[in-house]
C-alpha cells in the first residue's frame, strides 16, 4: 500500500484543517507503516503557481506548512514529507501526461467550470491544467490509494482516466489505478459564526475559526462566543438535524475526543451550552496547546524544518525517478 496526498502551502492553518485532514494523515502514517506500506505527504508549491503569488510569501508558507505538519505529528521517519519543487519529476511527468489528457476532460472539471462561467479567460493556463499535475503527483509514485474528500473525487477519477489512456496508448502496464481513501472519521468543520459555512482562514472574522497558533485564552473566548441556540442538547445527534451551530460544536468535540457523535450526546444530554462550551474549551486547549508549543519551537528553528524537507525530497526522488524513466521510455524519449 502506498498513499500519496498533498496540501497547498498556505499560512495560518486552523482547527478545520487539523481535524478535517492533518489528523487523518497522522493516523494514516501509523496504520500504513504497520502494514509495511508507505505514506508520502507533500507541500504542493507547484500548484500554488496557478494563482498570483508573492515569492517571499510562498517560500515562507512552505516552511510554515511543513512546520505545522511536523508539529501535528507527521513523522519523517514513518512518512516521506517533502515539497514538490524539490522533485522535478512531478513537472516532467505532468508534461508527458498532457499528451494523454484531453481538453474535454479538463473542461468538465467542476472547479474549472465554476471559473470559466465567470472569468475563465483571465485564468492561467496552469489553473486549467493543474488536474494533470495532480495526476502526475500520484501516478509518479504508483500510488495505490489517495485520501480524498467528496469534492476531490472527480480529480482522482481524472487521474485514473489519464493512467488508463497512457497505459493503453503505449501498450504498457506502467501506472496502477489509485483508489480513493475516504476517511469516515474526517469531519467537516464549520464556522463558529455560521453553521452553514466551512471554517476558513479567508473568513473576515477571526472569531469564526480557531487558529492553531491561538493562545489558550483566545481559544476559550472564541468557543464561549461561538453561535449556538438556547435549547438543551438531546440524547442523539440526529436530534440536532435542524440546529447547524449546535451540530458543529458537537462534531468538533467528538473529533477531538475520538468519540462517536452519539456518545457525546449521551454525555451531555439535557444540558445547555452554558455547560457544554466550557467542556469543549478545556478539550480544545488540551488538544491544541501541545501542537501550538511544538509549532512555535519549529518556527524558531526553520533550518531544521528545511532540512527535513530536503531529506524527504531525496527519498521521494529515489521513488519517482524510475517511474519517470519508464514513462520517458514508453513514449520514445529514452532509447
Amino acid at each position: 500500500m502506498r498513499v500519496v496526498s498533498g496540501i497547498q502551502p498556505t499560512g495560518n492553518l486552523h482547527l478545520g484543517n487539523y481535524l478535517g485532514a492533518i489528523k487523518q494523515w497522522v493516523a494514516m502514517q501509523d496504520e500504513v507503516a504497520a502494514t509495511g506500506g508507505q505514506c508520502l505527504f507533500f507541500l504542493a508549491d507547484l500548484h500554488a503557481l496557478t494563482q498570483p503569488v508573492v515569492p517571499a510569501e510562498l517560500a515562507a508558507n512552505t516552511i510554515e506548512m511543513a512546520a505545522t505538519l511536523l508539529a501535528c505529528g507527521i513523522d519523517p521517519d514513518r512518512a516521506i514529507l517533502f515539497n514538490q519543487a524539490r522533485v522535478p519529476a512531478h513537472s516532467e511527468l505532468a508534461w508527458i501526461l498532457n499528451g494523454s489528457a484531453r481538453m474535454g476532460w479538463l473542461n468538465r472539471m467542476t472547479q474549472w467550470k465554476d471559473k470559466a462561467g465567470k472569468d475563465g479567460a483571465s485564468q492561467s493556463v496552469g489553473y486549467f491544467g493543474y488536474p494533470v499535475l495532480q495526476a502526475a503527483d500520484v501516478l509518479l509514485y504508483k500510488a495505490t490509494h489517495v485520501p480524498v474528500g467528496e469534492d476531490q473525487k472527480q480529480h482522482l477519477e481524472l487521474a485514473r482516466d489519464i493512467a488508463t489512456k497512457f497505459n493503453t496508448d503505449f501498450n504498457v502496464d506502467l501506472f496502477p489505478l489509485p483508489d480513493p481513501l475516504v476517511s469516515k472519521a474526517a469531519p467537516r468543520i464549520m464556522s463558529l459564526r455560521d453553521g452553514s459555512a466551512k471554517m476558513s482562514k479567508s473568513d473576515p472574522s477571526d472569531m469564526a475559526r480557531i487558529n492553531l497558533i491561538d493562545s489558550d485564552d483566545l481559544i476559550a473566548q472564541k468557543l464561549r462566543k461561538a453561535r449556538t441556540d438556547a435549547e438543551p442538547l438531546p440524547d442523539t445527534f440526529a436530534g440536532l438535524s435542524e440546529r447547524a451551530e449546535a451540530r458543529n460544536l458537537v462534531t468538533i468535540y467528538a473529533a477531538m475526543a475520538d468519540l462517536p457523535l452519539d456518545a457525546v450526546m449521551r454525555q451531555f444530554a439535557g444540558q445547555g451550552f452554558g455547560a457544554f462550551k466550557p467542556a469543549l474549551a478545556d478539550l480544545a486547549i488540551a488538544t491544541l496547546a501541545p501542537i501550538r508549543d511544538r509549532l512555535s519551537r519549529l518556527l524558531n528553528d526553520r533550518d531544521t524544518v528545511g532540512n527535513a524537507l530536503i531529506k524527504g525530497a531525496a527519498k521521494a526522488r529515489a521513488l519517482a525517478e524510475p517511474t519517470l524513466a519508464e514513462a520517458q521510455k514508453a513514449v520514445g524519449l529514452l532509447a
